[in-house]
């Protein structure tokens, strides 16, 4: 139930926590197809060194997450939200009126460091009013929404070049994340009421960092999810050199990549499906096996091919691939949170900081050895598979099963 009365429908209130919690990822996908244009429009030096346009933002989200959380159980959830937002639209106009590369990753870094507020208290402020299945229902329809982002960025932001060159992107961007903050703050009333707020504290924060590191499902689960979106995570800033510069597809780029995006959002249905009968922990385990092995044995495929196999096969790979981590996603966050639910919002923040720091890292690494080949990115996919596999063995030998015995 509702803990206090909201102006906004059930539909407008799914519909404005959708689009907030998308601001991430439309950030990230809007901007692929521009990334050749912003790399030599501002002399950004070779190829590689426009993935850090996308690694950048990972950054500050990955400081942001950990600071929103505890912020907004102190101050309520609209305060942290507002304070998000502001981040997020200066850094978007820095990068409107960038003249260099170094102001355009300013201006990423504090959109990524903005944009952590809308995603992560956005999350606290559904738990506020929703729990059980009222909440299950809520997060299943804004997860919905938030799915169609991935498969629409890139297109929307392949239409704006048509029209317009990449700082037309930048001023979209402004335009929705103002709008979105403007409907926010008139519709939107305040859900955690000041007796339920907790006092600010470094202490508390610090407590919790201890406790995910010390305790053996939370720590090993996160870093599994951090190894498996480090992979992703390479996927997504060298998309744009596989597709456009190696393979060629032109402007088809943003229907390669939207399709790609689909088996993620099929995959989260059938997870809600299957994870009921068979339990989180045993369906992370088959999709893991699977996605470790299918990586290994289409690595030997690509080294054959000399780096450059046929593009339908690389489509199909990245599909079961994709299809596994939207499997993987979910669930091995939820199982990193099982033994915290006593501290749940400031651990919420530690768990999602520490897993964003681990792939920003490494799938930085990872972009960066793009050769003009995809042997870099499949490589990944296989060893960190495997590493992933070798840590959840480690998890789940002496961690407590709780629910999914």
């Amino acid at each position: 139930m509702s803990s206090q009365p909201s102006k906004l429908g059930f539909i407008e209130q799914v519909s404005l926590l959708a689009l907030m919690i998308s601001m991430v990822a439309l950030s990230i996908d809007v901007m692929l197809p521009a990334l050749y244009d912003i790399g030599r429009d501002l002399n950004a030096g070779d190829a590689n060194e426009r993935q850090y346009i996308v690694a950048v933002l990972f950054l500050g989200m990955a400081i942001g997450q950990l600071i929103y959380g505890p912020v907004s159980d102190s101050t309520g959830r609209k305060p942290a939200i507002y304070f998000g937002f502001g981040l997020f639209l200066l850094g978007t106009l820095l990068s409107i009126f960038a003249t260099n590369y170094d102001m355009m990753l300013i201006g990423r870094f504090l959109q990524g460091l903005g944009v952590a507020g809308p995603r992560i208290v956005s999350l606290a402020l559904i738990r506020d009013q929703y729990e059980g299945r009222e909440m299950a229902r809520f997060v299943s329809l804004v997860m919905t929404v938030f799915i169609l982002v991935p498969v629409l960025a890139p297109a929307l932001g392949q239409v704006i070049l048509f029209v317009g060159d990449w700082r037309m992107i930048f001023v979209v961007l402004f335009i929705l994340g103002f709008g979105v903050l403007v409907w926010f703050g008139i519709r939107q009333e305040e859900t955690l009421v000041p007796s339920k707020r907790a006092k600010l504290s470094a202490r508390r924060i610090a407590g919790a960092v201890k406790e995910v590191f010390f305790t053996r499902a939370a720590f090993g689960f996160t870093m599994v999810g951090g190894f498996i979106f480090s992979a992703f995570l390479g996927y997504l800033t060298m998309s744009q050199q596989i597709f456009q510069d190696q393979y060629g597809v032109g402007d088809l780029f943003a229907v390669y990549f939207g399709v790609l995006a689909i088996a993620l959002g099929i995959a989260s249905f059938v997870n809600a499906k299957l994870v009921m009968r068979f339990g989180m922990r045993k369906l992370t385990f088959y999709a893991l096996i699977a996605l470790t092995a299918i990586s290994f044995t289409y690595w030997l495929y690509t080294y054959v091919q000399n780096g450059h196999p046929p593009l339908w096969t690389l489509v199909s790979f990245f599909m079961v691939t994709f299809f596994c981590i939207g499997i993987l996603f979910g669930n091995f966050n939820a199982m990193a949170m099982e033994p915290l639910g006593h501290i749940a919002g400031v651990a919420a923040a530690v768990i999602g900081s520490l897993t964003t720091f681990v792939s920003m890292a490494l799938g930085t690494v990872i972009a960066q050895l793009y050769d003009g080949t995809v042997s870099p990115l499949i490589g990944s996919f296989a060893i960190l598979g495997a590493l992933s596999l070798a840590a959840m063995i480690w998890t789940i030998k002496t961690a407590p099963h709780g629910n999914e015995g």
